[in-house]
């Protein structure tokens, strides 16, 4: 049996995957479930948080959000038998790859698998509806009428917090990198965001925030990384397709909420007097910090959403997609299918 590991062989470096010859899995212990693996979503290794917190390892398992079929229980094993059908996503310091076929996990990580949802669904979703219903509940408490803005809305991520925050009853509206990305948010149904189409870089999106919410701003906006430079001084030719952080703290409204997913945001004093003038707020959307919380694990939420996958790829084409998930290269989740 084989599972996908990641290597760093020196800081730096990139990262590269192999597969590993795994030994037959022991038998449960008291709250471990055997799980036989229908498909595992891949996502990016953030080698630099699991430095940050001791975690590094020279293997790094690969592939954390799982879907699949409960094979064998603990004795202490309450909410969970044999046969059922369970989604969840594996602990940061967790020694099991996803990408195998049998893994043990700990009872406290899984869920029961919504009929009605596939395999390569369940797997692909469940991490970005955690950090759509994340950002949209517990950081902005997102309710019917409020404005919400989610950059890059075609993302995995921007679709399933597009669909959330129409569900809620707030009005949105949304930024699209590409003319592929407009017209696949303008097809999502219930169509429920205005797209600003930024591709062209000639398309002001504060002023059109403003200009769509009548100028009185954006209550809520869910960003996708920002530029902290001015065009000239940002390295990444991609960052120029994100807004300004100046931009982000124009268009909110008063008593406005920003979630970032930018770790190293800078804010001057400038920038703090305004948010200070608007009494606007600023939070961090940890993508790790459901699995982190010991009062969150296991209570993730139904699979409601649609969500924005690629193809479900077997198991021999895991290191390949691996690495192009590893590079950022990837536009939708990426699942392996068993």
């Amino acid at each position: 049996m084989k599972a996908l590991y990641g290597q760093q062989n020196s800081p730096g470096e990139e990262m590269t995957f192999v597969f590993q010859e795994r030994e037959n899995l022991p038998a449960c212990r008291e709250h471990e479930v055997k799980v036989q693996v229908r498909a595992c979503a891949l996502s990016w290794v953030d080698t630099k948080l699991l430095s940050e917190i001791k975690l590094q390892k020279d293997l790094v398992p690969v592939g954390r959000e799982i879907s699949g079929v409960v094979l064998e229980v603990g004795s202490k094993v309450t909410f969970l038998q044999p046969d059922d059908e369970v989604v969840g996503i594996l602990p940061l310091d967790s020694e099991e790859s996803g990408v195998c076929e049998v893994i043990l996990v700990h009872e406290h990580y899984l869920v029961h698998k919504p009929e009605k949802v596939c395999w390569a669904e369940a797997a692909g979703t469940v991490r970005d509806g955690l950090r759509a219903y994340t950002a949209l509940h517990y950081l902005s408490q997102v309710s019917p009428g409020t404005s919400v803005l989610v950059l890059d809305g075609a993302s995995p991520f921007g679709t399933i917090a597009i669909q959330l925050a129409h569900h809620r009853g707030a009005k949105v509206i949304s930024t699209a990198h590409s003319l592929e990305d407009k017209q696949y948010l303008e097809r999502l149904r219930p169509a429920g965001a205005r797209v600003i189409d930024v591709c062209q870089g000639k398309i002001d999106v504060a002023e059109s925030c403003l200009e769509e919410t009548g100028g009185l701003g954006v209550d809520i906006v869910l960003d996708a990384g920002v530029r902290l430079y001015s065009a000239e001084d940002e390295p990444a030719p991609k960052s120029q397709l994100l807004p300004h952080k100046h931009d982000i703290i124009t268009l909110l409204g008063a008593g406005g909420r920003w979630i970032t997913t930018e770790r190293s945001l800078q804010l001057d004093p400038p920038d703090c007097h305004s948010l200070f003038l608007k009494g606007a707020t600023v939070s961090f959307l940890n993508d790790e910090i459901w699995n982190l919380s010991s009062v969150q694990q296991g209570k993730y939420l139904n699979i409601l959403w649609w969500p924005r996958l690629d193809e479900p790829i077997p198991l021999y084409e895991a290191k390949v997609s691996m690495e192009i998930v590893q590079k950022n290269q990837a536009r939708k989740r990426q699942v392996i299918q068993f």
